[in-house]
């Protein structure tokens, strides 16, 4: 009882903030305050967002702080909880299950292990640089990826927090380590996303041969125990038949490199090794299925992933405010050019269409703005199917915050009257295709046809952004915006 409450006092106190002063920016009695900061009554789920929500108007710091520890207090008994629930994994605002997408024939519940019993960061950043190179090789099932172009992403990936803000990344841990021994000097007074290619640039340019081969290389050991989850059954076998064998930690790579080869189309791990052990191995090959998944659901992974290694991150940085800026550069934002175009040509032949947010009537020759439903600080993309056309003082207002559910259906309804409009007008445009295939593909429609039938348009609308909207809220984005 009071875990939330206890957490909330701690904040309170540190930041120099008066229940007071929450209990005013709430708009509710500050005896409500004082009840869960006396462990009196814990707020439930619902109002823990809106102690997020207030927090951040009043110093954005103590919400992050009030996040980390409140979160931190949910991962004890994660690992019982994730295995009775066949990967699913805790919303850390709400207290509640979220799942990673099941897929007939895959293990999901073995990828949510991926992370289990993890005492250094190795594991979060390896998987996080795998994502990174899969998207930029637009999941090519053909192309193998090198142990030392992931070598390479693991060192980007890394460099932002330990050069900008000095965060640890664990006692045990040598990744910033070696990264200092690599003496790189970028000289720039900001780094962002579009940087990372003059980064990859000079590390590549260094001899990283003593980071890949030999007793204290960063590659040693993770490659191979990452996808020991999916093979748990084959080397619990393997270990029982050499019941008291001397423990050997290179041995027991061997054994899953041979393991992932042997039952890669059964077992189906995430790889497989080429070489002929694990000193002579170079690149890793994906088992075209998870890349699929992987594509299909790349969001959800990607924000699940990120919030695992957040969560690590924090507790290695109890006291540092605000890790969840210090992880990841910002990015920047692309042209939205064919996107601005598609939604002008669909208000030349409909007055349908309002603004979700204001009702204002949006016409061929208003002054289009595009909004991301899902703030693109979040997705990290310009996908058609998360924007929707509105005005710029209303987008404005909007910023970077969820909206509220209310304006779902609405969201909806205007992408169903666009694929309408431009299915009745415009199907023979060849830009037709190319916004539909992301739309089928992302909403994980059945074929185009679906596209212009609502019900199942908003299912697969409601599906995609339902799992989506609580990673953000989890990762601190803010949520409940009106106009």
């Amino acid at each position: 009882m009071g875990k939330a409450g206890k957490v909330l006092g701690q904040v309170l106190t540190s930041y120099g903030i008066s229940q007071g002063k929450l209990a005013e920016q709430l708009g509710i009695a500050r005896s409500n305050v004082h009840r869960w900061v006396a462990e009196i009554r814990d707020p439930n789920s619902e109002t823990v967002q809106g102690i997020i929500a207030a927090l951040k108007v009043i110093n954005p710091d103590a919400a992050d702080e009030f996040i980390g520890l409140y979160t931190s207090d949910l991962a004890v008994g994660q690992d019982a909880l994730a295995e009775a629930s066949s990967g699913a994994w805790i919303n850390p605002v709400t207290g509640g299950f979220e799942r990673l997408p099941d897929a007939e024939g895959l293990n999901v519940a073995a990828l949510s292990r991926l992370f289990d019993k993890t005492a250094t960061s190795y594991k979060y950043v390896f998987f996080l640089s795998l994502l990174d190179i899969l998207r930029r090789q637009n999941f090519n099932i053909d192309s193998p990826i090198s142990l030392r172009d992931l070598l390479i992403e693991i060192l980007v990936n890394a460099w932002y927090p330990h050069t900008y803000f000095k965060l640890s990344f664990g006692i045990q841990d040598k990744i910033a380590i070696k990264l200092d021994s690599l003496e790189l000097d970028l000289d720039k007074p900001a780094f962002d996303e579009s940087e990372k290619n003059l980064l990859r640039e000079e590390i590549s340019k260094r001899n990283l041969d003593s980071l890949l081969v030999g007793k204290d290389s960063l590659m040693r050991y993770v490659p191979f125990r990452l996808i020991s989850p999916f093979l748990s059954q084959q080397l619990k076998a393997y270990k029982s038949q050499n019941r008291g064998a001397t423990r050997n930690d290179d041995l027991e790579n061997e054994i899953i490199m041979a393991l992932a080869e042997q039952y890669f189309d059964t077992a189906k791990p995430l790889y497989k090794f080429d070489g002929d052990s694990p000193k002579s191995c170079k690149s890793i090959h994906l088992s075209p299925e998870w890349i699929s998944y992987i594509r299909i659901n790349y969001p959800i992974i990607k924000g699940w992933v990120s919030w695992e290694w957040l969560q690590y991150m924090q507790s290695k940085n109890p006291s540092t405010p605000a890790i969840s800026n210090k992880l990841f550069p910002q990015l920047r934002r692309g042209a939205l050019s064919s996107q601005a175009k598609y939604w002008q040509k669909i208000l030349e032949y409909t007055d349908e269409i309002n603004c979700i947010y204001s009702n204002r009537p949006l016409r061929a020759d208003s002054k289009l703005s595009l909004d991301h439903y899902l703030p693109w600080s979040f997705v990290a993309h310009d996908q058609i199917w998360n924007l929707v056309p509105t005005f710029s003082d209303v987008n404005s207002s909007k910023s970077k915050i969820i909206p509220a559910s209310i304006y779902f259906d609405a969201f909806v309804r205007v992408h169903y009257l666009g694929l309408q409009t431009w299915k009745r007008k415009m199907s023979n445009d060849g830009t037709w295709k190319k916004f539909i295939d992301s739309y089928i593909s992302d909403l994980r429609l059945s074929s185009k046809d679906d596209l212009t039938d609502f019900e199942k348009l908003r299912k697969a609308f409601d599906s995609t952004f339902q799992p989506l909207t609580s990673l953000a809220t989890s990762l601190g984005f803010e949520s409940g915006w009106t106009y």
